[in-house]
């Protein structure tokens, strides 16, 4: 049976007519932090805010509730403190039959607001949506107006312990409003409430400052753009480290006795069995922050100081970049446009975990995603949702692998089918397979660069033959950091890095060539760095490297066989990027130099 794509609001919200697909497109335009879609279009006057909250409940899967025609349950108001219900626009209005509470909220998808509801309640929840005016309104009529959230510090030198003793009502309206706060200083008022909590880890886990600190690392790892979170014990404290453009840094260094209700709680949100403590555990969180979707992908292993978290950020929006928004240089780019609407053949993206591969091919699949196209992809895991695409997560407990995944894709009339990665021989018979009967395959490898590719696979045990046969093409990969754009600023590199890139400072090639790096600001965290981009080496195939694949020559000989063909090596791409000033020689030979290159 086909899958039926669930719509999104947006595409909801055209299709019953309450805007037009240039309005909805101006909407989009506008949405800043702080707004919604929604806000937005109701500012308009193009829909109602009835009609439009309407939709997003039923969208939601929530009860929408109109507040002015709800009879209000007035021994239930003081069950949630004003301030937690002033800083996430919700109000309780009933017992629910379960004898829990029946919450009107702006955001009932948010799971950190539901936490602090739940937990300043003590009861189960069941959220609904209203008309977010509607609900600030009827707070105010029945609390008599008035905010009880203390002001924001009027000073950014304001001692630690002031803000320490106020961290319980300031950290989330800050945090939401954008203003920074340092988590060394937030989490100090938090650990010193945490100290004073007992009971078993679990109990502890449930209790508010450790849930204030789960809340606050998620927020503000959000809030840097982390792309990874660490929590490790050490044998006297707990380490807590943000991945920021492909970087650890450490961000709070709690004590000890942290270490346990924090690993709990963890586990709580991602579902886990927080009784096994000897063996490896996954779980994932669906968090909405800032009218934006965010998936958690949490791990956890034994170490010998306890329990390792590491879970990963992924923003659901991110996951559909342009290719042209990766790093291309413009040639790199057309030649890739012109392989990736090709009807049939293998293309491989290789390099490192983390270095963006997954990345890369989602933007190749919506780059060529149309309605003409039926579009199969088997992950391990599913990482964003593609619009369109059908999407297959691997589920090795029942059977469900890359290989017997794509057996199964054959029999659905596929014309693109993505791999999450070549793992194994029977994978890749089978995605050859599928390129030599009239199908594009996408898929990723393992390898330092692209040429090797070939090697990697023959390996496996793939005849050179239908290597030479299906690959069109291999795009390898890194990562670097860009120079941060607030503080660039003109200098000489060190003269033993240019000439290891071929470049004579003595004797210039352009001798008005300028290098650039950043000097360190509040906005880079004082690296001089800011975002990422892509190294790429995009290895086509042609008649004479088929040639020399079926007669398994060295790869020196394919390496240099596509050089004079014209592919630009990643030490050669990357030195292009420094020449544009994107980034700096220091930080190519540190991500894309390896001994020998």
């Amino acid at each position: 049976m086909a899958t039926t794509r669930r719509k999104r609001l947006p595409e909801l919200l055209v299709e019953r007519g309450l805007v037009t697909a240039e309005q909805l497109r101006q909407a989009q335009a506008e949405v800043k932090p702080g707004t919604t879609l929604e806000s937005i279009i109701v500012d308009h006057g193009w829909a109602s805010a009835e009609d439009v909250y309407k939709l997003k409940a039923e969208y939601e899967g929530v009860k929408f509730v109109k507040l002015s025609e709800t009879q209000i349950d007035e021994d239930v108001l003081n069950l949630v403190d004003q301030r937690i219900l002033e800083r996430h626009n919700a109000l309780p209005i009933a017992r629910a039959p379960d004898g829990g509470l029946v919450i009107v909220m702006e955001e009932p998808g948010d799971l950190m607001a539901l936490d602090d509801i739940k937990n300043m309640a003590k009861c189960s929840i069941t959220p609904c949506l209203a008309v977010p005016s509607e609900i600030r309104s009827t707070r105010e009529r029945l609390f008599g107006g008035g905010s009880a959230e203390p002001s924001a510090p009027e000073s950014e030198e304001e001692p630690a312990t002031t803000i320490a003793q106020a961290v319980d009502e300031v950290v989330t309206r800050r945090a939401a409003e954008g203003a920074d706060f340092d988590a060394h200083t937030a989490g100090a008022g938090m650990l010193a409430d945490l100290s004073r909590v007992t009971g078993s880890d679990e109990e502890v886990a449930q209790s508010a400052p450790i849930i204030r600190i789960v809340n606050m690392l998620i927020r503000q790892a959000i809030k840097e753009g982390a792309s990874d979170v660490h929590i490790e014990p050490l044998r006297r404290k707990v380490r807590i480290r943000f991945r920021i453009d492909g970087d650890l840094y450490e961000v709070m260094s709690p004590p000890k006795h942290v270490h346990a209700p924090l690993i709990s709680r963890m586990k709580i949100l991602a579902d886990m069995d927080i009784a096994e403590r000897r063996l490896p555990q996954d779980g994932r969180v669906a968090v909405r922050l800032d009218n934006k979707n965010y998936d958690l992908r949490v791990s956890v292993i034994p170490t010998t100081h306890g329990e390792k978290c590491v879970f990963r950020i992924l923003d659901q929006q991110s996951g559909l970049m342009g290719l042209d928004k990766l790093g291309f240089m413009p040639d790199t780019l057309a030649q890739m446009e012109q392989l990736i609407v090709q009807p049939n053949g293998i293309i491989l993206s290789t390099g490192p975990t983390g270095h963006g591969k997954t990345t890369t091919q989602y933007a190749i699949l919506n780059k060529i995603n149309t309605i003409e196209k039926n579009i199969i992809t088997i992950e391990d895991p599913v990482e964003y949702q593609l619009p369109g695409v059908s999407q297959v997560p691997v589920n090795r407990k029942a059977g469900l692998t890359f290989a017997n995944a794509l057996r199964s894709f054959l029999r659905q009339d596929p014309d693109i089918i993505l791999v999450g990665e070549i793992r194994d021989l029977e994978t890749a018979d089978i995605a050859i397979e599928a390129s030599l009967t009239g199908h594009l395959v996408l898929s990723t490898l393992h390898t330092n660069t692209a040429p090797s590719a070939v090697t990697r696979l023959v390996d496996m045990g793939v005849e050179p033959f239908l290597i030479s046969a299906s690959v069109l093409a291999v795009l390898g990969q890194r990562l670097v950091r860009r120079v941060c754009e607030n503080c660039k600023e003109e200098y000489d590199p060190p003269r033993d890095l240019l000439l290891g890139f071929g470049w004579d400072p003595d004797n210039p090639p352009n001798p008005d060539q300028k290098f650039y790096r950043g000097r360190g600001c509040e906005k880079c965290r004082g690296t001089g760095y800011k975002g990422r981009m892509g190294i790429f080496e995009l290895f086509a195939m042609n008649d004479e490297i088929r040639e020399l694949i079926v007669r398994r020559a060295p790869l020196s000989e394919i390496e240099a066989a596509a050089k004079a063909s014209g592919m630009k090596t990643l030490k050669e791409d990357a030195f292009r990027k420094v020449l544009a000033g994107y980034t700096n020689v220091e930080e190519i030979v540190r991500k894309v130099m390896t001994v020998g290159a």
